[in-house]
């Protein structure tokens, strides 16, 4: 438990003060930006002194005039401290809605542009998602998602849901698929125990929605291309 209280301790410690200048900051100045960088540099700390070392690999440079929808597998509560930090900014992420009720975490990730979804699987949920998202893409802000809606119990890949692709046909925007391993073993589902390790991150050539037919052609793209950059065992 030594690197769990190491990672939370730093995050807090550091985090709280931050917080305390950068949201009003934020709400003053409307620039989001700061409060990201601050906040990135803060999370990358946690991570190297909790022992968790990242290895990053993109397959294509991305276009730095285009806004992007990141798509991942998703294996431990890691992931999105580990992401965030190593994708262009700005960035929102898609998350359930619960999390936004979180004391401080929660004004940040409203400032920042966070997503919330309620995960009921009906089409009139992912339709509004979808539309929040289109207007958050034309702000200028990237967006990060996890397709299989939850946390792999065992670090295999699930079928995706249905959601983030109304987001891509949308908006139009290109999508960026990222699979992520490692960090199944360094924080485990259900257990606040994290172990160090080296996290390893493949981001994908990006992919146009326009170049498929169907939703459910684009969708079985996408999770072919997550599974290709993924161990054998966790493909499937």
């Amino acid at each position: 438990m030594f690197a769990t209280i190491v990672l939370l301790g730093t995050w807090i410690l550091l985090g709280v003060p931050v917080a305390i200048i950068a949201i009003p900051w934020t709400i003053v100045t409307r620039d989001i930006l700061p409060m990201y960088r601050m906040a990135f540099v803060i999370v990358r700390a946690g991570l190297r002194l909790a022992g968790i070392r990242i290895d990053p690999v993109w397959r294509q440079p991305l276009d730095p005039s285009q806004r992007y929808i990141f798509l991942s597998n998703h294996v431990s509560n890691l992931d999105p401290p580990i992401l965030l930090p190593l994708l262009p900014l700005p960035v929102a992420v898609v998350l359930k809605r619960s999390l936004m009720k979180i004391p401080i975490l929660g004004w940040a990730m409203r400032l920042a542009g966070y997503i919330p979804v309620d995960r009921d699987g009906r089409v009139e949920t992912a339709m509004e998602s979808a539309e929040i998202a289109k207007r958050t893409l034309a702000t200028g802000i990237h967006i990060l998602s996890f397709p299989e809606g939850t946390r792999s119990p065992d670090g295999r890949l699930q079928p995706f849901r249905k959601g983030p692709f109304y987001m891509a046909e949308e908006s139009g925007a290109p999508i960026v698929p990222i699979s992520i391993y490692g960090t199944e073993s360094m924080m485990k589902k259900g257990s606040l125990r994290i172990d160090p390790g080296t996290a390893h991150v493949v981001f994908h050539a990006p992919v146009r929605p326009q170049d498929y037919a169907t939703r459910d052609d684009l969708m079985d793209a996408i999770h072919a291309i997550v599974a290709s950059g993924l161990p054998e065992w966790m493909r499937t």
